[in-house]
């Protein structure tokens, strides 16, 4: 898949109709899109996921939702989007558009697909959306809508965040967290990875069979049938419900507290206390502050779920022992079976061979040696497998997967838990205690009650405040209500499994009832090797491109992928074979993984899609942006679009390394402060052009 060309027509700074031609006429891959800071590099890289995703645009990434909360939700975001010029020329319509060339689409051939998003400020609806098809409508896009046609065919989603990224930003994929972090990034993976449409697959096949034996159920089966898929029906409705008023919620949360910055300013402003710069320091600390003390909350809820765990800790152990005494007696069983098969095939042949005529063996004569040879045979060929204990009966009957699951969890209370609930318990208080401080430094810093417009001020400040604080309880009270009805539908799921597999198919249904459960059974094999191939070729690839672009060759010496049920983890290991915790990894070190960790899942996705990249190394050393340079940027995508701010995030040494594969560069020319445009430049004497027109030689 190939972008041809972007289209911006009065998007933020862009005035009037700017369009950037990005198509490829050879084998050079990478695409140069220049300007000094302020001249639209990060909106244009904005502009493209809110072509591709308009009010979904903040799911993508921080980036794009720090920018929409700043500026007090996505309905204020959107409206301030419109170019300032063309406001005031009476122009209140907005639009991106990207041309694709090079699609891949079942059932639907086709040379280009273009995306355009358009937005009135004038009218306030919701931003449109209209795809073309070679030019034209089409009746699929129509019958999916356009929005499930961009993330099923084009780019879902839940993965622009590794082809839209900024490389100063994405050091985030190395601080995740949270169990609710890593589920979210672990989809995003399973869906580059591929893993996901095959788990899609295996679903459908099961629900078709679900459909298969309900036909077949009794009046009082299909009676408790009916009731389950009602109340999951009514459950899946309220988290609906409960989704969009955390949406409203969230977007008065967000305004709320852009006012209450404006009303803080002109407090403080009149006070005198502080300047406004320490003002904005304050802030952007108190943010950070309040974002670490968000995440210590769920690890807290995370830890506290583990708690009743902790406590039956000797009861925990008890079943870990038997598990693994269960696990071994399985295995034991299955050798048995071997031998004993191995031992029959033995005596039979034996017994099979033409004694001699003359020779008459009496039965119990034949039933003795081949008794004894039994024995003999497991004594000196197999005295390894263990005897199966008489009558055992397993009490759990634990799958592998869970019982590894199972383990994971006695290790995790057995050896880190303590710890690591007393260190985040300790960090909880501390980020309160400097979030406290922090506030109260801004409420002495405010002006005095006297002043009647103080007081008003004063007065405006502690409603919002008060609205802010309801709001955020009601969107804790429904964030805990999803999870709680998200395990009830689990619970309910697991009923109607139940009484399925106890169901008998009806005849003219058994043989497509025999199909599905072939297939199905096909695909959880599948699947699982498909996870254990995937996940030795992402560690590979992951270790292969931290040793190529870092300069520490022996610092990471092994990097493990886990994939239990629906979570991802991916760990690093120096040569002592000790755990390297991605976090205690400096900021150049964490660009240096996660840029390791993208090239590594672009290599592995079946995903052709080109690469944008804005601020390109911002934290590297010499070295390692060579590095970058060399092995990077040339190789991640066939179409690779980056944003550098030339001689910082790329010198002139640099920029000859990159210009054999340089297909073509821009200079974002700002006009005034209302206007940007694109020039394109000659690649060959880019770096000196930019010098001569801003005197940076």
């Amino acid at each position: 898949m190939i972008i041809k060309t972007i289209e911006l027509n009065n998007f933020r700074i862009y005035h009037g109709l700017n369009v950037i031609d990005l198509s490829k006429d050879s084998d050079k891959n990478i695409f140069i899109v220049s300007g000094r800071n302020g001249f639209g590099k990060t909106t244009f890289l904005m502009s493209l996921v809110w072509c591709l995703y308009g009010r979904q645009m903040e799911d993508v990434d921080d980036l794009y939702r720090k920018e929409i909360i700043e500026q007090g939700g996505y309905s204020k975001y959107i409206n301030n989007a419109l170019n300032r010029l063309a406001e005031v020329e009476g122009d209140y319509t907005f639009h991106v558009a990207i041309t694709f060339t090079d699609l891949t689409i079942p059932e639907l051939p086709c040379r280009e697909i273009k995306v355009i998003r358009t937005y009135n400020k004038l009218t306030g609806a919701n931003d449109a959306i209209e795809i073309l098809i070679d030019g034209y409508p089409n009746e699929l896009t129509k019958e999916v809508g356009p929005e499930t046609f961009i993330r099923d065919f084009i780019l879902p989603k839940e993965i622009a965040k590794f082809f839209f990224f900024d490389a100063e930003k994405i050091v985030n994929l190395a601080e995740v967290n949270t169990l609710e972090q890593r589920k979210q990034l672990s989809l995003a993976y399973s869906e580059v990875l591929g893993i996901k449409k095959y788990e899609d697959l295996k679903k459908e096949l099961e629900e078709l069979q679900y459909k298969l034996r309900k036909d077949s159920a009794n009046f009082k089966e299909r009676q408790e049938l009916i009731q389950f898929e009602a109340d999951i029906k009514k459950n899946e409705n309220l988290i609906e419900e409960n989704t969009k008023e955390l949406y409203t919620i969230t977007e008065s949360i967000n305004s709320k507290k852009q006012e209450l910055n404006l009303i803080q300013e002109k407090l403080i402003k009149a006070g005198s206390s502080i300047t406004v710069e320490e003002l904005n320091e304050l802030r952007y600390r108190d943010e950070e502050l309040t974002k670490r003390a968000e995440q210590l909350s769920d690890e807290l809820k995370e830890s506290f779920d583990l708690v009743p765990f902790a406590i039956a800790g000797s009861s925990m152990l008890y079943v870990h022992i038997k598990l693994e005494q269960e696990a071994s007696i399985k295995l034991a069983e299955f050798q048995t079976e071997t031998v004993i098969q191995k031992t029959e095939s033995v005596i039979n042949e034996l017994l099979d061979t033409d004694p001699d005529t003359s020779l008459v063996i009496p039965f119990k004569v034949k039933e003795f040696y081949a008794d004894t040879l039994r024995v003999l045979i497991k004594k000196h060929f197999f005295s390894e497998v263990p005897d199966m204990p008489d009558n055992y009966k397993s009490l759990h009957d634990f799958s592998e997967p869970e019982r590894k699951e199972f383990n994971a969890l006695v290790s995790n209370i057995k050896n880190s838990f303590k710890e690591s609930f007393k260190r985040i318990s300790g960090d909880n208080v501390q980020v309160k205690n400097e979030l406290t401080a922090i506030r109260k430094k801004l409420r002495d810093a405010e002006a005095n009650q006297e002043d009647p417009l103080i007081a008003v001020l004063k007065s405006q400040k502690e409603n919002l405040e008060s609205e802010v604080e309801n709001n955020l309880r009601k969107k804790f009270d429904l964030e805990n209500q999803n999870v709680t009805i998200e395990k009830e539908i689990h619970g309910k799921g697991q009923q109607i499994q139940e009484i399925t597999k106890k169901l008998r198919v009806s005849e003219q249904n058994k043989d497509k009832d025999q199909k599905a459960s072939d297939l199905i059974l096909y695909l959880k094999n599948f699947i699982a090797t498909f996870k254990e191939e995937k996940k030795k070729s992402l560690e590979e690839a992951i270790l292969s491109g931290l040793h190529m672009l870092m300069h520490k060759k022996d610092f990471i010496t092994d990097v493990e992928v886990e994939i239990i049920n629906d979570i991802i983890d991916i760990k690093l290991y120096n040569g002592r074979k000790q755990e390297i915790k991605t976090g205690s990894l400096s900021k150049g070190e964490q660009q240096m993984y996660a840029t390791a960790l993208l090239r590594g899942l672009v290599e592995e996705s079946d995903i052709d899609f080109p690469v944008f990249i804005d601020s390109p190394m911002q934290k590297f050393d010499e070295q390692h942006s060579e590095n970058i340079v060399k092995y990077f940027y040339p190789s991640v995508s066939d179409q690779v679009v980056i944003f550098p701010l030339i001689n910082k995030e790329l010198s002139a040494k640099e920029y000859e390394l990159l210009k054999p594969n340089i297909a073509r560069a821009y200079l974002i020319e700002n006009i005034n402060q209302d206007q940007s445009q694109f020039i394109e430049l000659n690649p060959t004497d880019f770096i000196e052009n930019y010098n001569l027109k801003y005197n940076a030689n």
